[in-house]
């Protein structure tokens, strides 16, 4: 098993055998939520000049942090293209004018010269709804480079824009996940996979974001679909409390939906969310390249 390494920018995730650790805290209140893009490019070259060559699944914290995955996608070596994959109760492709957030990043990614196409799979959130439409960046969408697999949401609104193809809805998350496995029995390219927790039920892993309805069986389907063809991974949306410094991104983490944790209960779900953690490390890399 390759090493599992750890971004330490919240102290949330449990201990990992061999891990390697990279303590971060400094960087917490700068990037979490959202960052200018010259931030993000300046921990991007952190991780180049830190993170080992070959290295396991990367821990990245709370969803927060979820737009730390383009650095990540950015530094794959090699110059093949591949596919990312990423397993998320939100599409992450919202518009936000002030540089980059957990809510933002996968637009850039699927703009990406070697990113060959981005599928966002286990949304049920309201997010790509006819409610918040125009909140979606829609040129990854037309282009062809991104496509939504999503469960018990009306996105009949896309027709009327041209871009339905890439759109895959359906009535419950168990049919998107077979549909999902079967249109990855033919591709060969190989996988970045990105997953948030927070596409999982509040029984499987609580997180501090609305969550979707995956199971874990689900989720070991969708990891499955790909094996053999895994060349990066991370994980993300463990539960941890944080109170912003500046009242900028207090008020735009509330508009966003976002939940506070319950203090009472913390350790029990960080434990529950350890837990899943040595489950997913062990299915991820039973299923690498």
């Amino acid at each position: 098993m390759r090493q599992p390494v750890v971004l330490d920018l919240d102290d949330s995730v449990g201990p990992l055998a061999g891990r390697v650790v990279l303590p971060l805290r400094d960087w917490e209140e700068t990037i979490r939520f959202g960052c200018s893009m010259r931030r993000l490019h300046r921990f991007g070259q952190l991780l180049a000049g830190t993170l080992p060559r070959e290295h396991g699944t990367v821990f990245l914290g709370s969803g927060d942090f979820h737009h730390l995955t383009l650095p990540l996608v950015q530094r794959v070596p090699g110059d093949w293209r591949f596919q990312v994959v990423v397993i998320d109760n939100h599409p992450d492709n919202m518009r936000f004018p002030f540089g980059v957030h957990c809510g933002s990043w996968v637009r850039r990614v699927a703009a990406l010269p070697r990113v060959s196409h981005v599928h966002v799979v286990g949304i049920t959130s309201g997010d790509i709804g006819r409610k918040h439409a125009w909140e979606n960046y829609l040129t990854p969408l037309r282009a062809g480079r991104l496509t939504y697999w999503s469960a018990g949401v009306d996105v009949s609104w896309a027709s009327r824009f041209g871009i339905a193809a890439s759109f895959r809805s359906f009535d419950d998350t168990e049919a998107m996940v077979e549909a999902f496995v079967d249109a990855q029995r033919t591709r060969r390219e190989p996988v970045y996979l990105s997953i948030d927790k927070d596409a999982y039920a509040p029984d499987v892993a609580m997180t501090n974001w609305d969550q979707g309805t995956l199971s874990e069986a689900g989720g070991a389907a969708i990891i499955g679909a790909v094996r053999g063809r895994l060349i990066g991974s991370d994980i993300t949306g463990e539960i941890s409390r944080y109170r912003y410094k500046s009242w900028w991104k207090r008020r735009l983490s509330a508009m966003d939906g976002q939940v506070e944790a319950d203090g009472h209960r913390l350790s029990e779900w960080q434990a529950q969310q350890h837990a899943l953690n040595l489950r997913l490390l062990a299915l991820i890399e039973g299923n690498r390249r």
